[in-house]
């Protein structure tokens, strides 16, 4: 029996199309870099006796766009979101396009109207005992695995003696849409600022050229803060667990006894000034970053460190927020939205400064051991829906690996020790239960099972300040304790609909697999430092 010709034809134009959609999903399921993987420690235990004083150099560059090359608008109904039916726009190229610097964190829809303080990448590098490493704290909602690899292989083509550069962003909420997800109104229409990424990567590559260039031997004083709930922390999904620890350190050159850098990491959603804030912003961490350096005037100021403040944002999923309440600046005066980022800026600096003070007048402040070393690791993350589509089509965290059985992207890990500093990077936004304890296991969520991230990951951690870095070499959106995932009803604490969280990653096994092997690069670390030989006083 011969088919009729209209279905041999309809045959004929599926199987095209599949086999069209299958070359498509080809290429934009690899991803950029697909051979790339690292597996690395460093230095070896010969190395060691090779450790003599510190280096220390910082390298600064501004990465706010130029608003002069874009389209300019005006927000007729005033709220805060570009609707081309109701608000007026200049089209200043002619082009017919809404050439806008799209803000990331809130709504898909929120161009930047105007500069309310700079953007920037700061790099710090360190060297000792024959190894070199350069941490990178960028003001961004976040970026992927696979650009920062990109810039990585660019900087060990100018400076191959460099061991190590790792990035993190700081996360604020009014940066430009470095991720693709908030360019107007979807993935398909988006109008994401490729220019901008381009130049975003060379000023974070000068960054990092910059902090080697100007290595000197420096002292460093360590010190950490406790930073307490009231006035600071909101965690708006339970269980309430806040990030309560502010380590911080100052690194000064021996030769001019002058500040190179203060280093410090908190975790808060840089978000203080809400979803209709349409300038562009670094948040609080602007404000602590200024105080660090400059000092305050009045109410319990303090004289500045000078140099460069580095900040690297901490445990911030859960989520940490500023959001749901009102701060108190140190004046006493109440702060709500719009207002309460520079409050709590200065406040934490405040912190961090009286911490630094005591540090710096006694010996104990003193990072007698200063040998440099780091544990590098790719790993491989299961995800879910949606994100899952986005990355096979090559819109968001381009690289599908783990074909045919199982879904997975491509990621890092870091674990490194400038001296009595322990750090750990993680590659999204980390629930502080997972670094500090108190993971639970509530009725009602979707795996029945004990909490699984435990021991947690500060606690593993031995110097005498430690340090976790979120969105570090990546952004993969929150880690949630398997244990407390909720996609499903009954939903856990009351909740009368799926909690916000899960929605990026989508995919629950993603948080042990980070657990699992975030403790796995620490105990790498501490065999090849071997702890108690060199300093037996870091473990007491």
């Amino acid at each position: 029996m011969k088919f009729p010709r209209l279905i041999k034809r309809v045959i004929k134009l599926a199987a095209f199309l599949m086999l069209s959609v299958s070359v498509l999903l080809f290429f934009t399921t690899r991803g950029p870099y697909r051979g790339f993987e690292i597996d690395l420690t460093l230095p070896t235990n010969a190395n060691w006796e090779n450790i003599s004083l510190l280096e220390v150099g910082v390298g600064v560059r501004d990465v706010t766009p130029d608003l002069s090359k874009y389209d300019t608008w005006v927000d007729v109904n005033g709220d805060s979101n570009f609707d081309p039916q109701i608000d007026e726009y200049k089209d200043r190229n002619g082009n017919g396009e809404f050439d806008f610097v799209w803000l990331a964190g809130f709504g898909n829809s929120r161009p930047a109207q105007a500069v309310n303080d700079s953007l920037w990448s700061r790099a710090i590098a360190f060297r000792n005992n024959g190894v070199t490493i350069v941490l990178v704290s960028i003001d961004s909602i976040g970026l992927t695995h696979d650009r920062y690899i990109g810039i990585r292989n660019r900087i060990n083509e100018i400076r191959p003696e460099i061991d190590l550069v790792t990035f993190a962003a700081t996360h604020t909420h009014s940066a430009p849409d470095t991720l693709g997800l908030w360019s107007y109104k979807s993935f398909l229409g988006r109008k994401f600022d490729d220019e901008y990424m381009n130049i975003l990567d060379d000023k974070i590559v000068e960054s990092v050229i910059e902090s080697v260039d100007s290595l000197a031997s420096a002292s460093a004083f360590i010190a950490e803060a406790e930073v307490p709930t009231e006035n600071f922390s909101h965690d708006s999904r339970p269980p309430f667990i806040v990030d309560k620890k502010l380590p911080v350190a100052c690194f000064i050159n021996r030769e001019t006894n002058k500040t190179i850098a203060t280093l410090a990491s908190w975790g808060m959603h840089p978000e203080g000034f809400g979803p209709k804030f349409t300038k562009i912003s670094s948040d609080f961490v602007h404000y602590f970053r200024e105080a660090m350096e400059k000092g305050l005037g009045g109410e319990n100021g303090f004289k500045g460190f000078g140099g460069k403040s580095i900040f690297f944002t901490g445990p911030v999923g859960g989520l940490m927020t500023q959001l749901d309440i009102d701060i108190i600046d140190r004046y006493g005066e109440k702060h709500g939205e719009k207002s309460k980022s520079k409050a709590q800026g200065e406040n934490l600096a405040i912190l961090a400064a009286n911490a630094l003070q005591n540090s710096l007048s006694t010996d104990g402040g003193n990072m007698d051991f200063q040998g440099v070393a780091y544990s590098a690791k790719t790993i491989f993350l299961p995800i879910g829906w949606p994100l899952k589509a986005a990355v096979a089509l090559g819109l968001i965290h381009p690289g599908i690996y783990g074909l045919p059985y199982r879904t997975k992207i491509k990621s890092e890990i870091n674990a490194i020790r400038i001296g009595e500093i322990e750090i750990i990077t993680s590659p999204g936004e980390m629930f502080p239960e997972i670094v500090d304890g108190g993971v639970e296991s509530p009725e009602g969520g979707d795996i029945k099972t004990k909490p699984i991230e435990v021991p947690p990951i500060r606690s593993m951690m031995k110097g005498k300040i430690n340090m976790n870095f979120n969105l570090g070499m990546d952004e993969i959106g929150y880690i949630i304790p398997i244990s407390q995932w909720d996609r499903k009803a009954p939903y856990t604490y009351s909740f009368k609909s799926a909690p916000y969280g899960e929605g990026y990653i989508g995919d629950p096994n993603a948080s042990p697999e980070i657990h699992k092997f975030s403790l796995m690069l620490l105990e790498r670390l501490h065999q090849v430092i071997k702890l108690d030989d060199l300093n037996p006083e870091i473990n007491e």
